[in-house]
């Protein structure tokens, strides 16, 4: 995808000189990056980013859903430990792309959208696993129950944004909870035993933020 002298792909990001040859630097190769990007505050992009989760069904099946309407920022400080990550995703625009399980994802039984309308995280630490590595431990906050969760996080670059003096940095972390942690404590089950939703929920974020210079 070509934006006048900018190419973006999943995997580079080109500045074309003006004798029309790109210069590319690939998010995968540390060569071109420092271990975390410039220090600063980057906005996370919700258009460019997802906050999404994975949830068994049936124990045969895997249910995927999303969150839409999140926001957050990412404070790289000089070192890790001034490093801090918040954000807050909106439990009404949660979608599994199906209405009806959406609907009683958002009642008492799973989020109880009425009582508690957002999801927060807000980390308390990174640590180094070496090269584009990390872990993350944040405290998440389900239901109003606040509990720490430990992310791999791998730092995937950074670079040029579309906009001038605009610097955008990717991340992805995952992580896996169980929800009964957070007081999701439905139990609905087959005559079998079989769960219809299992215990252990993947969470798995994909970010890019921008930092203005």
């Amino acid at each position: 995808m070509c934006f006048r002298n900018k190419c973006l792909t999943n995997n580079c990001v080109s500045n074309y000189t003006d004798g029309g040859t790109p210069t590319i630097h690939y998010l995968g190769d540390t060569s071109h990056m420092s271990n975390l990007p410039t220090p600063g505050v980057y906005t996370i992009d919700p258009v460019h980013s997802s906050i999404a989760f994975v949830a068994r069904h049936l124990v045969a099946a895997k249910v995927r859903g999303t969150f839409t309407e999140f926001g957050g920022t990412i404070t790289v400080g000089e070192t890790l430990e001034t490093t801090r990550v918040e954000a807050t995703a909106q439990a009404a625009s949660i979608t599994t792309g199906n209405e009806m399980r959406d609907g009683h994802l958002k009642s008492a039984d799973f989020l109880d959208l009425e009582n508690h309308p957002t999801l927060n995280l807000v980390s308390s630490s990174v640590t180094s696993k070496g090269g584009d590595r990390f872990e993350l431990i944040a405290d998440v906050t389900i239901r109003g129950v606040t509990k720490a969760v430990t992310f791999d996080l791998e730092y995937l670059g950074s670079g040029a944004g579309m906009a001038p003096g605009v610097t955008v940095a990717g991340f992805e972390a995952r992580a896996e909870i169980d929800r009964r942690d957070f007081g999701v404590n439905f139990e609905g089950a087959l005559e079998n035993g079989s769960l219809v939703v299992g215990n252990k929920v993947v969470i798995e974020l994909n970010v890019e933020a921008a930092k203005q210079a």
